[in-house]
């Protein structure tokens, strides 16, 4: 809304033009968010998370790298990061049963799933640059932008899950933990035990997660055989952006009839808002920053044309900036993805830099930061006495380093 004011107050007051709303990015987000809430209301996200946290029980020594990579795994194939929620606990458990520091899966484990959503093709921030790169007319493809971003995002996960490995003092040397096991009723919690594996789930919650894999399926089969879209008015292939969202619309209808699971509660669910929130977001500030950009553009290029030009690079740092603030990769890439376009940066050399649109951890604001902290038991999961040496400054910026440094490694191998 504050967005949507800037817009007011620079057509009223400035009378600047207003650019054109994001609806394409809008509609995109609306229609995957609603197919993946349908899932989660179906039971599906549950089943996700249960086969996941019987991988971790069965090889709990090498916690630290599978929660990561289960949380990585379940934002890319569901397109958001919210199923880590349910996770956060059970890994806090079996850290805590194999006596190893809590802090290093749980930091690694929020990390990663926000690291997982560019890698998704149901994720809002990947079907946004899909869509902003086919406006400008240099279109990337749904593959084109996967086969950089799902292993950048893996090669970053396992190098800040490595560095992981021996953060902190182990739990029987570290004083402050000791201390708190003096406390009858804080051992009794530690030992207390936390599954999801007892949930019963219902009959339907196997099958809607078929169905919704083959929504994203097909989404990736229509990216690569681009013939296969069906024919507009003029006999030209329907723009992928079209049809990402009748494909998830369908799927999420599929589900519904699966599941008969109703309108209201998936109205209601943490999916449902959660991607509301980033709609409302994009519609605003992303309107806002576009129209400063359209109306400033001659300025902005003149001034840092020639620096993005020199080092494009020096772009992702600005990403990063944005994202800090933000706290939406989708959104972020709104704003920033038309911004690079007019600097002159193609869209390769922004899909290289795209690992850097996540930036949200650097303030360990971000509810699962915050989850991630409350969930684990121990309390070496933490935010310190200087607000910035929280336990996921070290993760995130390893993480996302890398993971830029390999996406634009790739971007000038593969293109």
């Amino acid at each position: 809304m504050i967005g949507g004011l800037g817009v007011a107050v620079m057509a009223f007051v400035f009378r600047v033009a207003p650019a054109e709303p994001p609806i394409t990015v809008m509609l995109i987000i609306l229609a995957v968010v609603t197919a993946s809430a349908t899932l989660q209301v179906a039971g599906g996200l549950d089943f996700l998370v249960q086969q996941a946290e019987r991988l971790m029980r069965r090889h709990p020594q090498q916690i630290t790298f599978l929660a990561p990579l289960s949380t990585f795994l379940l934002t890319m194939c569901v397109g958001t990061g919210h199923a880590v929620y349910s996770l956060l606990p059970v890994i806090a458990d079996v850290s805590l049963k194999t006596k190893i520091r809590p802090e290093r899966p749980m930091a690694m484990a929020s990390v990663a799933s926000q690291m997982g959503i560019t890698a998704s093709p149901a994720a809002a921030a990947v079907t946004t640059l899909l869509a902003l790169t086919a406006k400008s007319g240099q279109p990337l493809s749904l593959w084109q932008i996967l086969i950089v971003t799902i292993p950048a995002g893996l090669i970053g996960v396992l190098a800040a899950a490595f560095w992981s490995l021996r953060r902190g003092a182990e739990l029987d040397q570290d004083p402050e933990y000791q201390a708190r096991l003096l406390d009858p009723d804080f051992r009794a919690s530690i030992e207390k035990s936390v599954t999801t594996l007892d949930k019963t789930l219902p009959a339907h919650a196997k099958p809607a997660v078929v169905l919704f894999f083959s929504g994203i399926l097909l989404v990736v089969l229509l990216a690569l055989f681009p013939h296969w879209l069906p024919l507009d008015g003029k006999g030209k292939p329907v723009p992928m952006t079209t049809a990402v969202q009748f494909v998830m619309l369908a799927f999420g209808a599929f589900i519904l009839f699966l599941s008969n699971a109703k309108a209201a509660v998936i109205a209601r669910s943490e999916v449902f808002t959660a991607g509301m929130i980033a709609v409302v977001s994009i519609f605003g500030i992303a309107w806002m920053s576009d129209t400063f950009v359209k109306a400033n553009e001659a300025f902005l290029v003149d001034n840092i044309k020639v620096m993005v030009a020199y080092a494009p690079w020096t772009f992702a740092l600005a990403m990063f900036a944005v994202s800090a603030f933000v706290k939406s990769q989708a959104a972020t890439l709104t704003i920033m993805v038309p911004f690079g376009l007019a600097l002159g940066l193609t869209p390769h050399q922004l899909l290289a830099i795209m690992p850097s649109c996540y930036a949200y951890f650097f303030f360990a604001f971000y509810p699962s930061d915050l989850a991630a902290i409350n969930m684990d038991r121990s309390g070496t999961t933490r935010i310190g006495k200087y607000l910035l040496n929280h336990s996921f400054m070290m993760p995130g910026l390893i993480g996302v380093g890398v993971s830029t440094v390999a996406a634009y490694a790739l971007t000038h191998f593969y293109f």
